[in-house]
């Protein structure tokens, strides 16, 4: 719970005088979010926001009560690819001793909760920095595929699943972000069993079926998907098909999303903190849910 005071400093840079709430002060008040936990109700207008060339945002209004973390922290024991470089972190100054505190990073564009931009997978494709912004705000749509994956590790979210989905949800909003929960977040923790490899080498975890992907590519107009799991693809694909197929559409994906479970399945939003390095096939992102 967050001491008044907090809570008067958080709404005071992210309130105007008729509760909307500016891109500017949206922005500069994250650190004072984090610490804070859970806003009252605010409302970010899509007109107080920067002109972006896809209008995702246009005509939609957003309120919200609870801010969301959906990234996992990274540490050099987070999972990796197998044979990746795992994170590093190399103390350069401390407080003590030079009067600021600073480490040095080794990270892969591909580590802990990360974007995969189309160029991870077109030769030529959209890279990090150039992803329309516009796209990194979106409706969320979560779907459980808990009871699944519990069944088969292998398991592929289908066609089926995302019809099921909107038979009780209703259509795929325009420019949403689709997200599989499977429950396999949990096993972050533990590197290996979220790898999951048997004793022949091949990772086993849930992910899309390519099918899938491509029906959301070619039927729904999203902006990307996201998975709780180290890839797109279920860990056994051999031919990377839901790699091939975003990226092939212009979509991003999230891979390693953490939290999904406390996440409305619908009527929530997303805001994806992707990395901007330029050229980039990837890189930590961090993901907040408002709802």
């Amino acid at each position: 719970m967050c001491s008044p005071e907090v809570m008067s400093r958080v709404q005071a840079v992210l309130r105007g005088g008729n509760g909307s709430v500016s891109r500017r002060g949206f922005l500069g008040a994250t650190g004072a979010l984090a610490a804070a936990g859970a806003l009252a109700p605010l409302t970010l207008r899509a007109q107080d926001a920067t002109p972006v060339a896809t209008p995702v945002l246009e005509g939609r209004t957003i309120t919200y009560g609870i801010v969301a973390n959906l990234s996992h922290p990274l540490s050099p024991t987070s999972p990796v690819w197998p044979g990746r470089l795992p994170f590093g972190v190399e103390n350069e100054v401390t407080v003590a001793d030079d009067g600021f505190y600073a480490n040095i990073l080794t990270i892969h564009e591909h580590i802990g909760t990360h974007l995969d931009a189309p160029a991870h997978f077109v030769d030529g494709g959209t890279t990090t920095d150039l992803i329309d912004p516009g796209q990194l705000v979106a409706p969320i749509a979560v779907i459980d595929v808990t009871a699944q994956a519990g069944a088969d590790v292998d398991y592929a979210l289908t066609i089926d699943d995302i019809l099921a989905w909107e038979a009780e949800n209703g259509e795929l909003p325009l420019g949403a972000f689709v997200a599989m929960n499977s429950g396999w977040s949990d096993r972050f923790s533990d590197a290996e069993a979220f790898v999951n490899l048997d004793a022949a080498g091949v990772q086993h975890y849930p992910g899309f079926h390519p099918d899938a992907a491509i029906f959301l590519a070619e039927q729904r107009s999203i902006v990307g998907i996201g998975v709780d799991t180290l890839s797109q693809d279920p860990g056994n694909s051999t031919d990377f098909g839901t790699h091939v197929a975003t990226a092939g559409a212009g979509l991003y994906g999230v891979e390693c999303v953490a939290n999904l479970g406390d996440v409305p399945i619908s009527g929530a939003t997303v805001v994806v903190g992707g990395p901007n390095h330029e050229g980039g096939s990837g890189g930590l992102a961090r993901l907040l849910a408002l709802y």
